[in-house]
């Protein structure tokens, strides 16, 4: 298979040079890691721009895109600031890799070195970009089921300077004051967040444990800081850096009944930046930057006793773009990553050090073989200092019909590496040889199109991921390491397969209805196959496979969006979401047997107007009907929700 692709390649590239395109506007640009015209994309893109962000008066981003984004369930264990997660066409939350402006933003010290969504918030966000698909071949371990490429606002010639303040239900209270301009060569950006909340109880109500102290609120602090610096060196070259910072704090509903809240909180840092290089030489332009990312955790149990960890991650990216003609160009890069952790073992109960290298080579060839026809064919070459090397790929095709109108598909691979977790804090591993990275195989096929005389926008998918060599861990009461719990890859293959759909009608200015349906069929093999049939705790038998789906992915999830301008200044919209029966694995308190998860719909009612210009003020009534249901098996989502707002802009 892989001297087919290169040798196709070859051809495409020496057959296909004389195909001249029209001037394409910029639209998207993650799709390729450079600019390109959604138009003209094989993969599945999403993007939710700066006004949608904005007009959604959510505090939290996850939330935003749970309204935007067909094919992503977006999850919490209960109130703001909980733990949250996002799952792309149905699979875990770590087959997602998240960047923020460049920089990877999963947890090395996570047991599955995922990335968590609950400490972002949207005052500074200016868009986010979603890529569907095993993406690996661009953007490395992790990408099977997709990456989100979210982007923070930047300083530029039109000075800018806005204060936001909020008061909501449960004692809310969120503060956001940003600036940012241009000065000589240089441009900045400067925004302040600031947001706390007594938040509510996420556990239900069950059985008080003995001490008597289980139903109280969790409150939730979050304090952040995003600043970008651009400086214009001249003749082409430009450094550009960003910053991040967020400290919060979160007292947390533990899943044992028999224990007390009171004392269980986590408090967590994060720290980003990036420091980038450019230089645009016309038909080439090439960076260079340095990425940094430390993620500590401290979490403390209901006896008071504190456990940390510490997730690090330096980067050293380069990045390429060489552009033959306007049909086709190639962009590839090299990337250095390395990972460290440190945290308590949990058979030696001893802090440890470990770390994890991978070293990549990458190219992505986008060419346009015929005057409708547009295509990319890349390669990933990794090697992973542990796991040993790897090759992923992916091809792509966009056939444009007509302006409007165009047919699409995308295969790609993917690859996820074993965590440092998993190769040496989890489980006493004998050899890391044994276990290997988790393989999935991607495609997709879509057809976007734009009815004009309807004013309508339709767009559909229809997908298939599989991966194998799936890592999981289990408890047992017997296996051949004499351990009691154990790491190590199952035989069983995973697969989602489904169906999005995304349509927009705006027959007039000042009506708009939006509808996503997402239907989504999927196969948790390394639950529901031989490796746990025999799984025990506490000498009893576990129910783990009451349905095959994959946990918490709903088969049928639906949003709709129904917006009305009155005037230009005062407009309303409407947010129904119905979500289907969930599977989800059951915990301690009822013996770890699977449950189902009730299907539930909430409406959401947002209102803004336009006060001299100058003034933003809002209501945002969230869960209008008080809808109780859960997300995460005896973990109460979010209640009603009313705050109020206001907004000035300098």
């Amino acid at each position: 298979m892989l001297i087919l692709f290169k040798i196709f390649f070859l051809y495409i590239f020496f057959n296909s040079s004389y195909v001249i395109a029209k001037d394409i506007p910029i639209i998207v640009i993650s799709a390729g890691k450079a600019p390109q015209s959604k138009s003209t994309v094989g993969s599945s893109v999403t993007v939710v721009d700066s006004e949608a962000i904005e007009s959604s008066g959510e505090y939290f981003l996850g939330n935003v895109l749970d309204n935007s984004v067909p094919g992503m369930n977006y999850f919490e264990s209960g109130g703001h600031g909980t733990t949250a997660g996002i799952q792309l066409r149905g699979l875990p939350k770590r087959y997602s890799t998240v960047y923020i402006d460049g920089v990877k933003m999963s947890d090395p010290s996570a047991s599955d070195n995922s990335f968590y969504m609950s400490n972002i918030m949207n005052s500074d966000i200016e868009r986010v970009e979603i890529l569907k698909g095993s993406q690996s071949s661009l953007y490395g371990s992790g990408a099977i089921g997709g990456t989100i490429n979210i982007i923070t606002k930047k300083g530029g010639e039109i000075p800018r300077k806005n204060i936001n303040v909020s008061n909501g239900s449960n004692g809310t209270l969120n503060t956001n004051a940003s600036f940012g301009g241009s000065k000589g060569n240089s441009t900045y950006y400067v925004g302040v967040t600031k947001f706390d909340t007594d938040g509510v109880s996420a556990m239900n109500d069950l059985e008080a444990s003995a001490a008597g102290e289980r139903n109280d609120d969790d409150g939730y602090t979050n304090e952040s800081i995003i600043t970008n610096y651009g400086y214009d060196l001249g003749d082409g070259l430009s450094f550009e850096g960003s910053a991040r910072y967020t400290d919060s704090l979160l007292e947390y509903d533990r899943v044992n009944s028999a224990q007390t809240d009171k004392n269980t909180l986590t408090d967590d840092e994060e720290l980003t930046y990036t420091l980038k290089l450019l230089k645009n030489a016309g038909q080439s332009k090439n960076s260079v930057n340095y990425n940094y990312t430390r993620i500590d955790r401290s979490a403390r149990n209901h006896n008071k006793a504190v456990t940390n960890y510490w997730g690090y991650r330096e980067a050293l990216n380069y990045l390429g773009e060489y552009n033959f003609n306007l049909d086709q160009r190639i962009v590839y890069g090299a990337d250095i990553e390395i990972d460290t952790a440190k945290l308590k073992d949990d058979w030696s109960g001893k802090y440890e050090r470990n770390q994890e290298k991978v070293y990549s080579q990458y190219f992505d060839y986008q060419f346009r073989p015929m005057e409708k026809l547009y295509s990319s064919l890349g390669f990933r070459r990794d090697n992973h200092t542990v796991a040993g090397d790897f090759t992923t790929g992916r091809a792509t095709l966009a056939y444009k019909l007509d302006g409007l109108s165009k047919i699409r598909a995308s295969y790609g691979t993917g690859i996820m590496y074993p965590t440092l977790y998993q190769y040496y804090h989890g489980t006493v591993m004998t050899d890391t040889k044994s276990l290997v990275p988790e393989k999935s195989k991607s495609f997709d096929v879509g057809y976007e199109t734009v009815f004009e005389k309807m004013d309508l926008t339709f767009d559909i998918s229809a997908f298939k991921i599989t991966y194998e060599d799936a890592l999981e861990g289990w408890r047992s009461n017997t296996n051949e390491d004499g351990n009691t719990f154990a790491i190590k890859n199952t035989f069983a293959q995973i697969e989602s397969k489904g169906i999005e759909l995304s349509t927009l009608w705006e027959p007039k200015g000042n009506f708009n209805l939006s509808l996503n349906y997402n239907y989504n069929e999927s196969y948790d093999g390394a639950d529901c196959e031989d490796p746990h049939k025999n799984v025990t705790w506490d000498n009893k038998p576990i129910n783990l496979c009451i349905d095959s789906q994959m946990v918490r992915v709903p088969r049928h999830e639906v949003t709709s969006g129904l917006g009305y301008k009155f005037n230009k200044n005062l407009n309303n919209k409407i947010f129904v979401k119905y979500s289907g029966e969930r599977r989800d694995y059951g915990n301690t308190n009822n013996s770890f047997y699977d449950v189902i998860l009730d299907d539930y719909i909430t409406i959401n009612y947002h209102l803004n107007y336009k006060l001299y210009n100058q003034y933003n003020l809002y209501l945002i009534a969230n869960n209008l009907f008080d809808q109780k249901y859960e997300e995460a098996y005896q973990y109460t989502g979010m209640g009603q929700d009313i705050s109020f707002g206001i907004k000035r802009s300098f």
